[in-house]
């Protein structure tokens, strides 16, 4: 029977009461990172501070200490983002459904036009290279890329695909190294503008070096 009263839905009871505030509170950190990855990819770690980020974001710094620690904080939550933005990077490579080899040339061209262009991927990167300016625990780089290329081309081996004695993971370590040392090499000397260009070229000579002779 009826009081009156509106029914509350087992929906409506099962939704959070403080749910629009955790949405707010995720909308404003993933503002912070953003605003911190730009001045970090811009100026580096050790010359954006707190009050910059703050200014940045249009935030006091007591409202950016709410949600982060301190400016170590922030760089670990970049380095974190950077990471899971790898991981979709590799699993859109694999969902391709291209032979091994080309599967691991779609990956790295791909990551390089992000580096090109997002600034989550400049700035983790940066950090990562100033890791010993950062004073803080971040993940270790270059491991997960390492591994992913060694199964890649491991199958590549498998399907006929690598030169007579090319070891995978060797190969792996060589190629990640190359990546990585070419996206550094084109920030100091041109802010990443032609690594695009510049990765075309490099991997034209990687992969003729480790591709199988046709039959």
């Amino acid at each position: 029977m009826s009081n009156g009263n509106p029914r509350t839905t087992i929906t409506q009871r099962a939704q959070p009461r403080n749910a629009p505030q955790q949405a707010r509170a995720a909308q404003t950190r993933a503002q912070v990172i953003a605003s911190a990855a730009e001045l970090i990819a811009d100026r580096g770690y050790p010359h954006t501070s707190i009050d910059h980020i703050a200014k940045q974001v249009g935030m006091t710094k007591g409202a950016v200490y709410f949600h982060f620690r301190d400016k170590k904080d922030i760089a670990a939550e970049i380095v974190r983002e950077l990471y899971n933005r790898w991981r979709v990077r590799i699993d859109e490579a694999q969902a391709m459904g291209l032979p091994p080899l080309e599967t691991v040339q779609a990956l790295l061209t791909n990551a390089s036009n992000k580096f090109f262009e997002d600034d989550i991927v400049k700035a983790g990167a940066r950090i990562q290279a100033e890791r010993s300016l950062s004073d803080t625990t971040l993940p270790e780089p270059y491991v997960e890329w390492i591994s992913t290329i060694s199964t890649l081309l491991a199958k590549a081996s498998g399907a006929g695909q690598l030169r007579e004695g090319i070891d995978p993971e060797s190969a792996a370590y060589i190629l990640v190294s190359a990546f990585f040392g070419l996206q550094h090499v084109c920030d100091v000397l041109n802010r990443r503008a032609d690594l695009p260009r510049r990765w075309d070229e490099m991997s034209r000579l990687l992969f003729a070096s480790i591709t199988a002779s046709p039959q």
